[in-house]
């Protein structure tokens, strides 16, 4: 398969425009002009991962964290650092990001988080986007109308909650007079016509408009179709960062903290207790990577406890005076979306008969111990 077509079901699931403003996601290496074989999930990409990619044969790497994050002012082969970067290349190994998209997108990250840890009822920490709804409606003869639902369906029309391929089809006449100039499908110029029309109607978020516009001019036999289009106020799509839920049941601090620690595998992480002792948890809110500037949207959801990693020392202070727990695991439990991923991956594969395979990176890029 070419690297763009998965990369175009990819975006599918998770599109660049989810990510945060200035966020570099996206193709950072390589092209994905190119017959692809064998893709590898990795969370970062650091020299051991691209010897393993080297071994592997690998010719798409899929990572969380961008490689470039911040500018690169020589690419020399003396430095380990940027030499990877040059081993990429010349092995034509790609290389794709998707950084906070991953964490905000449904399905995704945070929601893995929740899911581990037995959260329930969740909703999203902090609002980052939303996305109106739109309404096609297309007139088109009747006997063209089951190739025309087909064709939106597939294009991303009619995805309502757990219902896709959603339509409203009514039958009437359509009538036109066509000039001298057109090249009718049905009629002769200059001659009255009426036809047996079926009006379809569809929804789609505004983010699909180009596709499915682009199918219903493909699969309609007019040469000047005839449609409506028109924004929804009802039924905005909203997507945000973190995640903020429920334990079935209340625990102790210290049992939550415990099973924070064995679900994530963790030899260790930090806790901030607050001064305001927090015996019990029942509200959990967290955000994987570096989270600590959403505590007080934590504080405003009423969470017991928040998690996040990489939680800095005078913030730290800030939080303690708040009376919410604040545990740090750590940014390393993002590698979750490895396992996560090649399984979503596979099950495409599934779908979508892919001759191609999927592994997630054995790579550990953790640089930290515990002693």
């Amino acid at each position: 398969m070419q690297g763009n077509e998965f990369i175009q079901r990819f975006n599918q699931y998770c599109p660049e425009w989810l990510a945060e403003e200035g966020d570099p996601v996206g193709l950072h290496i390589g092209t994905l002009n190119k017959d692809v074989k064998k893709i590898m999930m990795s969370l970062d990409v650091r020299p051991a991962v691209v010897a393993e990619a080297i071994a592997k044969k690998v010719d798409l790497l899929i990572v969380k964290h961008p490689p470039i994050f911040r500018p690169i002012s020589r690419l020399t082969t003396d430095d380990i650092q940027t030499k990877m970067y040059a081993d990429l290349i010349k092995h034509d190994i790609a290389v794709y990001a998707a950084h906070t998209n991953m964490d905000i997108i449904n399905n995704g990250l945070n929601d893995w988080f929740c899911e581990a840890l037995a959260v329930y009822d969740t909703e999203y920490l902090v609002h980052t986007h939303t996305v109106q709804m739109k309404k096609l409606a297309v007139y088109i003869p009747q006997t063209d109308a089951k190739k025309m639902r087909q064709a939106l369906a597939e294009a991303g029309a009619g995805e309502q909650g757990n219902y896709q391929a959603t339509s409203f089809t009514v039958n009437g006449t359509g009538r036109f007079t066509p000039t001298s100039q057109a090249n009718p499908a049905i009629g002769s110029a200059n001659i009255p016509e009426q036809v047996q029309e079926s009006r379809i109607e569809v929804i789609f978020p505004e983010t699909k408009q180009a596709e499915v516009l682009a199918a219903m001019f493909a699969a309609h036999p007019y040469e000047e179709p005839a449609y409506d289009l028109y924004p929804l106020d009802n039924l905005p799509e909203k997507f945000g960062i973190g995640r903020v839920g429920n334990l079935k049941d209340e625990m102790s601090a210290e049992d939550f903290i415990a099973k924070v620690k064995k679900v994530f595998g963790l030899q260790g992480l930090r806790v901030v207790y607050p001064h305001a002792n927090k015996e019990t948890i029942k509200r959990v809110a967290i955000c994987g990577g570096s989270g600590e500037k959403f505590y007080r949207d934590a504080l405003a959801a009423n969470a017991d406890v928040y998690i996040t990693g990489d939680v800095y020392y005078h913030t730290a202070h800030d939080m303690q005076e708040t009376g919410m727990l604040v545990i740090d695991p750590g940014h390393y439990i993002e590698s979750l979306c490895k396992e996560k991923m090649v399984a979503l991956f596979e099950q495409w594969k599934n779908e979508e008969g892919w001759n191609v395979d999927f592994l997630a990176s054995e790579v550990s890029t953790d640089p930290f111990s515990f002693k």
